[in-house]
């Protein structure tokens, strides 16, 4: 759990350059801050998001002199330098750059760095994400974002500050789109920002229930913000960039292609403090997100589904495989898991009051005792329940006023149920013409 505050300020504005964006020097010369930009949005086209050896080169070297060094052929490592080489063959990295930047601007959307004050910072720890039994490439290039492209009028960073996750199935059964349509509605009026990846399903419901909640919600995109996918979800897309953002690592127009669906769910279980699975099949793609929020430290929370539903086999087996995981049914368990230490608990589960919880051991024992037809003498009572005929008498007398027991002449019985007497007491009235 995490001790965090609100702190929210509001939009920044849509449009127009962010705060810590850089300008050129005097004579229309590009400035040291421009250039470094520049230079990771190039990165970024030449090897795709979270690539650790271009990671590493820009934690050493800078953004400018790695880009340097890569289109100078001068990369570290061989399938690298493969990939460099074919992009470079198809256009010039910096011109690419200079014209998704202008696209950007076209568009309202803005380029955030690490450079800027809205960069979220909880993004770096996925320097140290390291997935066990990596058998593919895709899945261990898990590297810090170089840059994002936001759009939306939001801080980025600020948005992020107080998020949770909440991704599951594109097949979502009508159970889970319920849930999660719940989740984010909660979590949205309790002033959470509520991230996912903009897809159908368990991400839709969950950034509508967000959305009707007046709530701040953040699409996570693999591709463009100016191509948002699936379309089938623009209206969705552009009521999130009215009121909360749009996020993606990948410049205007980018395509969104299979593998950057897996490098995008980094963001997702990295960027907030915690991720929430709300059914998932056996292979699929919100149970490898919430494996990310396991392995960079973060909350892993899943929603429980029935055992004879596909869309929750992967959900289930989450729970078997990962004892870092939680089971949660709702938003105050969710709270629990990632709000603040001892001011988020979730109330404890109890079943429906019962007149009988007040009783003690005594009253209890005589109510049990009694027949449920007919009545019973104080003696035999007395003996059956095990207590003493005082004893008896004064608990009868406790269970009489709160009209649990009658007294008869032949002694006390059970009182009938509230339903039953007032059938009675109608058919007695209509008896006697009352």
């Amino acid at each position: 759990m995490d001790d965090r505050g609100s702190g929210r300020s509001g939009p920044a504005g849509s449009g127009g350059r962010p705060r810590g964006d850089p300008t050129t020097d005097g004579g229309g010369d590009v400035s040291a801050d421009e250039e470094n930009r520049l230079a990771r949005v190039a990165l970024t086209w030449l090897a795709e998001p979270g690539t650790r050896v271009v990671h590493r080169l820009v934690e050493r070297f800078g953004p400018v002199a790695t880009l340097d060094l890569l289109l100078d052929g001068g990369s570290p490592d061989g399938w690298l330098h493969a990939t460099v080489a074919a992009r470079s063959a198809t256009g010039d990295a910096r011109a690419v750059a200079a014209e998704a930047l202008e696209r950007a601007e076209r568009l309202g959307a803005r380029l955030v760095t690490p450079d800027d004050e809205e960069w979220p910072t909880r993004v770096g720890g996925l320097a140290e994400l390291r997935l066990p039994d990596v058998t593919r490439r895709v899945d261990g290039e898990t590297a810090p974002p170089l840059c994002f492209w936001v759009r939306g009028g939001w801080p980025l960073g600020e948005a992020l500050e107080r998020s949770v996750a909440v991704v599951g199935a594109r097949a979502a059964t009508g159970y889970g789109q319920h849930v999660a349509t719940e989740l984010g509605y909660g979590l949205a009026e309790r002033d959470w920002t509520v991230v996912s990846g903009g897809a159908f399903g368990i991400d839709a419901a969950a950034h509508r229930g967000a959305l009707n909640a007046g709530g701040l919600t953040v699409a996570v995109l693999a591709c463009g913000v100016d191509r948002p996918y699936p379309m089938g979800n623009t209206a969705l897309f552009d009521r999130i960039a009215d009121t909360g953002l749009l996020v993606s690592e990948w410049p205007p127009g980018a395509e969104p292609l299979r593998p950057r669906f897996l490098i995008r769910n980094r963001v997702i279980a990295g960027g907030t403090l915690g991720t929430v699975v709300v059914e998932a099949s056996a292979r699929s793609g919100a149970t490898q997100t919430a494996r990310r929020a396991i392995h960079t430290g973060r909350v892993a929370m899943v929603v429980p589904g029935p055992v004879t539903s596909a869309m929750s086999v992967g959900a289930h087996e989450l729970l078997r495989e990962h004892p870092k995981a939680r089971l949660v049914t709702g938003v105050a368990h969710v709270l629990e898991e990632v709000g603040r230490i001892g001011a988020d608990l979730a109330p404890p589960a109890r079943g429906p009051q019962r007149p009988t919880d007040a009783l003690d051991d005594d009253a209890r024992s005589l109510l049990e005792a009694l027949p449920r037809r007919g009545a019973m003498g104080v003696d035999r009572l007395a003996g059956r329940a095990g207590v003493d005929v005082r004893t008896a008498l004064r608990k009868l007398s406790l269970l009489e006023q709160l009209s649990m027991v009658v007294r008869r002449e032949d002694g006390y019985a059970l009182a009938p149920p509230a339903d039953a007497k007032a059938k009675t007491d109608a058919r007695t009235e209509a008896q006697h013409g009352t």
